[in-house]
């Protein structure tokens, strides 16, 4: 399941608003078939291994990350291919949530093929988190991704545009944003760095990222690269204000959507499909969506320096009580990047 997990990754920035998943087929103690699904609109997992394993697959075990579809979709249901293979147990990770796709487990039993879940679920379910949360949630899943010295600041005292992470660590960044539906800064950050908030330095996703500007008082000036560019990729900004600011903006593309909260903005980007959003500071937008609980992972690159007395600290507005609450919390993974440290927290869970 584990080697299943690491293909179905393959698939990253090019399947949604389908899942990543992977898929192994074993012959006694030997791997006979391997597969993932590659892109929307293209063979799933499944039928991929099965196609590579042949007759080595009769009687043999399909390991899968998520349940078989049932469904005719863009592609015939998985289950048919299945039963036509003579596979005869499917190991999948965790049932699939969408009411048009679940059931394969059942019909596959039908067939008389034993249908076990829950090895290596959780995994399953962390790699596909936006898909697993739109089934719940009236908002998009939240990544909010800092940049942080060793002494928790992101900025200097001065406030001049600095590196701190080193190169490996903002690839990893690009790559991150080419497996979401969104990127999202806050009109402090648009103004203070004018971002490009694209896919540059990783492989091109299906679909590039739409580009999310929470700006209440609608302060982006028109001469921002969001803006000059938003004919390109699509640029939206969430305000509360209205007036005569609004025509520079809308005559270059961009898109205002007025929203009365962070929350209210959450729920109009995921009725516009984002399911996914990464957001990317500064520091008064992520002290407000943590202090509002809506953030769902938080993702900390931190760098070998110390910024000082007077540096921007990470989390502006942060209340203590929301701080202690934070203070404790899971971390889901953790790993070295270069010279940086790269750890991802669950926010809800300590």
């Amino acid at each position: 399941m584990r080697r299943a997990l690491e293909l179905a990754g393959k698939g990253w920035g090019n399947t949604a608003p389908n899942p990543m998943v992977g898929a192994v087929v074993v012959s006694g103690d030997a791997v006979v078939g391997e597969g993932w699904h590659a892109a929307y609109g293209e063979p799933h997992a499944e039928t991929v291994a099965l196609a590579a394993a042949g007759e080595a697959a009769r009687g043999a075990t399909l390991y899968v990350t998520l349940e078989p579809c049932a469904h005719r979709g863009q592609t015939p249901p998985c289950t048919e291919a299945i039963v036509r293979s003579g596979i005869a147990r499917v190991v999948a990770a965790v049932r699939d949530p969408t009411p048009p796709a679940r059931g394969g487990a059942e019909l596959l039993r039908a067939q008389g093929i034993d249908v076990r879940f829950g090895v290596e679920a959780d995994a399953a379910i962390e790699l596909n988190a936006p898909f697993f949360n739109a089934v719940r949630s009236s908002r998009p899943w939240v990544v909010l991704k800092l940049a942080v010295s060793i002494d928790g600041a992101i900025g200097t005292r001065t406030r001049e545009q600095h590196w701190l992470t080193g190169e490996e660590s903002r690839r990893e960044v690009h790559r991150m944003r080419a497996g979401v539906d969104a990127i999202a800064v806050g009109a402090g950050t648009v103004l203070s760095d004018d971002p490009e908030l694209t896919v540059r330095f990783a492989d091109a996703p299906r679909r590039a990222p739409l580009r999310v500007i929470f700006d209440r008082e609608l302060r982006t000036p028109a001469t921002a690269k969001v803006v000059r560019t938003a004919r390109q990729v699509p640029t939206l900004i969430m305000a509360s204000v209205v007036g005569a600011q609004l025509e520079p903006l809308k005559s270059q593309g961009v898109e205002i959507i007025p929203s009365k909260s962070h929350a209210d903005a959450l729920e109009k980007l995921r009725a516009r499909n984002v399911r996914s959003l990464l957001v990317e500071g500064g520091a008064g937008l992520a002290g407000q969506l943590l202090e509002q609980k809506l953030v769902d992972r938080l993702v900390i690159f931190q760098a070998p320096l110390l910024l000082g007395d007077g540096a921007l600290a990470g989390f502006g507005g942060l209340t203590a009580a929301r701080a202690r609450e934070l203070g404790n919390m899971r971390i889901v993974s953790r790993r070295t990047i270069g010279d940086d440290v790269m750890t991802v927290y669950d926010t809800a869970r300590r």
